[in-house]
């Protein structure tokens, strides 16, 4: 049995009608009733599970199939499936020349598609193909900030620097400054040296605590206003409404809008003004994304199949479910391990893993033969020696007959 397979057990059972009573005459040698051997399959049995090196094999740990294909035949080079369904404990899986992820017998395994957001549809099962080679840039729609500005007004502007990502995947600096003559009151400026229009964006006014209007808890920005240039304030200031400035850039592939988010107004979020001398930049990040090529693959244990790019992200592309029967003892046989379903094994059961009765799937790990070969071994020298002694004890009765007709002679 190859790894990943469940084994079948092979032991003497006894089938057809029995032999009627025959009469032996003398000299005619005895007969053995004529019986039959055959195999008793052991699907239900859980085989051992072993870790591997290949980490897009898969083990089942409890009930359950996968739902694999079969193809049968090219068509430009890419595979065409046999339309029957077939199912296999075979999981030692990995991509081939098509990015399809196929076991080591030739079978394609099957999953449900996903959308977007990587739900899957469990109406839609095909063959898992992975050909998202590339992660496309997504450009920078928010800017968070969080930090601190001083409490005792400084003798310079502050300044510090924000990233964004254009449409393309292209990397942009965004110039923070800061600057304030009355106490609780700081005026923003935004810069962006890559503008094709104009580097200067636009100021806006930031009023803190009792400077702002209504007033705030102390440190807390309270209200946004008096914008100039491309920026936007926010509609309303009440209390936990986010304080976020809006900004428009272009870098030659059209106007992209950039919110700039400062917190939330009244709460101690985002940019504070408490006691110190000094900025102090507690978190700065957004959320561009760069182009990204092909990393890796891997499976989750929850079936979900993801591709991981070498920015950062990641997408999943299918989910893997698992089949179960009420009979999986009578599904019907195929070469390289693989079943088809059969009347007498019951419907076939599509399910998530570890859900509704089946099994667990274990990353990284194959299912080993369930068949004890030390033990199945013994049982065979054990039913030889008894099969050897037996034909003895036949062989004696037939001469002592013969002895007795002689002695009638």
């Amino acid at each position: 049995m190859l790894a990943g397979a469940e084994g079948v057990r092979w032991c003497p059972s006894w089938s057809g009608p029995a032999s009627p009573r025959r009469v032996r005459r003398p000299g005619q040698p005895l007969r053995a009733p004529d019986r039959q051997a055959r195999p008793a399959y052991t699907n239900t049995v859980q085989g051992t599970i072993e870790a591997s090196d290949n980490q897009l094999a898969l083990a089942i740990g409890g009930q359950g199939f996968f739902n694999v294909a079969l193809a049968k035949g090219t068509v430009n080079g890419k595979p065409t499936f046999d339309d029957r369904e077939f199912y296999t404990r075979a999981g030692d899986f990995s991509r081939d020349e098509n990015g399809y992820l196929k076991n080591s017998e030739g079978y394609y395994l099957k999953g449900w598609v996903v959308d977007a957001a990587g739900n899957p549809d469990r109406t839609v099962i095909n063959p898992i193909q992975v050909d998202q080679q590339v992660f496309n840039p997504v450009a920078t729609t928010e800017i968070t900030l969080s930090a601190n500005l001083p409490a005792v007004i400084p003798a310079d502007p502050i300044t510090t620097q924000a990233q964004l990502y254009d449409s393309l995947g292209g990397l942009h600096t965004v110039n923070l400054t800061f600057s304030s003559a009355l106490q609780n009151h700081w005026t923003m400026s935004i810069d962006v040296p890559d503008d094709i229009n104009s580097t200067a964006r636009g100021t806006t006014a930031l009023d803190f605590g009792t400077g702002a209007a209504p007033v705030a808890a102390d440190g807390t920005i309270g209200a946004i206003g008096s914008v100039t240039g491309s920026l936007g304030a926010p509609a309303t200031n009440a209390l936990g409404d986010p304080a976020a400035v809006t900004f428009t850039v272009d870098f030659g592939q059209g106007a992209q809008t950039v919110s700039l988010s400062l917190g939330e107004f009244g709460k101690a979020t985002g940019l504070t003004q408490y006691a110190g001398t000094e900025f102090s930049l507690r978190n700065l990040e957004q959320n561009g994304v760069p182009l990204g090529a092909f990393s890796s693959l891997t499976t989750r244990t929850n079936g979900d199949v993801a591709v991981s790019y070498d920015n950062g992200q990641s997408r999943v592309i299918a989910r893997v479910p698992l089949v179960s029967f009420n009979n999986p003892d009578k599904l019907q046989r195929q070469d390289g391990q693989a079943f088809l379903r059969s009347p007498e094994a019951g419907d076939a059961k599509v399910t998530d893993p570890a859900s509704n009765g089946v099994g667990k799937l274990v990353i990284g790990s194959i299912e080993k033969s369930n068949v004890d070969i030390a033990s199945e071994f013994t049982k065979l020298i054990v039913a030889q020696r008894a099969y050897s002694a037996n034909t003895k004890v036949v062989t004696a009765s037939d001469e002592m007959l013969q002895d007795t007709i002689n002695m009638r002679r």
